[in-house]
């Protein structure tokens, strides 16, 4: 089942007919067409979720939402069907006009000042399809609204990172304990905004800002106090940026003994800021190389070398960042694989390419 999204509106009261005044349109940069079916199964990339984007909402109390979908008539087979016995078929799916101008979610809830609210549309694609005598499917759509307060880091990257707005540079902010990786995501590409959600509450992180051919910023002891706060580490007047970088490579071979044919190789680089945070710059899988006896893999980590910047978290907007030149291009290699002991070695990357290969054993 195959339905395409447009848009979805919020309005304070469940009356407003579509043409009232007081609607919030959180809209889709293109319409996405969304197999329904596919988020039945959790196992997927995207965890059964999809994203439709954000808006800011004034705070109050809200009743009503429209989920509007692109017609069919606009977009032939926007909305479809695929049965089992016809795999390679669609078959048009028909909105009743009733729900043309967006399919009525009659659920209320609360948005407080600073806060952030998720909405979860839970679809029940097996109950929103009638097969009618005519051999023809409506859709007649079963949708609960799940609606939940998120916790969690919120600031704003230069958007002069992004080019033509697309991640070209792989732009990530993470949030990290201890180097280790709690949350990640990619900014928005056009504004340059992050929200790093589900944190625990009471912890407090660093916040990890990366680019290819930029040097890392760190945000060191970012708090985190209860399940709803939303803690704001920039804003969009003063958008966090990174300094330009070349980038040296370290590289080699990880041979896992006993050899296995499927090692999952994971290379990540670290860097500690003396007496401050150790954080994960970069990870990335290795590529097994086929050969007989199995076992080896190769990587290959380009890493900026010029001096990351750390800053410690104030309220005070906007933090100050300072480059640490003391461990520019320094950086602690690590090779890991499960059911294997992690390697960890020393590179200096300053005077250009390093070449370290792995041995893991259990």
């Amino acid at each position: 089942m195959n339905v395409t999204v447009d848009k979805v509106r919020v309005h304070q009261s469940s009356s407003a007919n579509e043409n009232a005044a007081g609607w919030t349109t959180i809209a889709l940069d293109l319409p996405q067409k969304i197999n329904l079916l596919d988020l039945n199964d959790p196992t997927q990339p995207n965890f059964a979720l999809i994203h439709l984007g954000q808006t800011p909402l004034a705070a109050g109390h809200y009743t009503q939402l429209r989920l509007v979908l692109v017609s069919n008539k606009v977009t032939p087979l926007a909305n479809s069907v695929v049965l089992s016995s016809q795999p390679r078929t669609e078959i048009p799916l028909e909105t009743p006009s009733a729900i043309q101008s967006g399919i009525k979610l009659i659920h209320p809830f609360t948005v407080s000042a600073g806060q952030q609210v998720d909405l979860l549309l839970d679809f029940d694609a097996c109950h929103s399809i009638v097969h009618t005598g005519s051999g023809k499917y409506k859709l007649k759509p079963v949708i609960k609204v799940i609606p939940f307060a998120l916790n969690g880091i919120q600031g704003f990257l230069d958007p002069a990172l992004f080019v033509n707005h697309v991640n070209v540079n792989h732009v990530t902010v993470s949030a990290q304990q201890n180097g280790e990786l709690v949350r990640a995501t990619m900014p928005n590409a056009t504004t340059g905004q992050f929200f790093l959600a589900h944190l625990d509450a009471g912890m407090h992180y660093e916040v990890v800002i990366t680019a290819d051919d930029r040097a890392p910023a760190v945000i060191a002891a970012v708090p985190v106090p209860t399940s709803t706060s939303v803690t704001h580490v920039s804003v969009q007047g003063m958008p966090i940026t990174l300094v330009p970088s070349a980038a040296h490579t370290v590289s080699g071979t990880v041979t896992v003994t006993p050899a296995t044919d499927d090692p999952a190789v994971f290379l990540s680089a670290r860097q500690t800021f003396g007496a401050g945070p150790t954080v994960t710059v970069k990870t990335q899988p290795a590529s097994l190389v086929e050969a007989t006896p199995p076992g080896d893999s190769i990587y290959a980590l380009p890493l900026p070398i010029a001096a990351p910047s750390l800053g410690q978290y104030s309220a005070a907007l906007p933090i100050s960042l300072a480059p640490q030149g003391a461990v520019a291009g320094l950086y602690a290699v690590r090779g890991s694989a499960e059911g294997y002991a992690t390697q960890s070695f020393n590179a200096d990357l300053s005077g250009g390419d390093v070449v370290q290969d792995f041995g893991l054993v259990p």
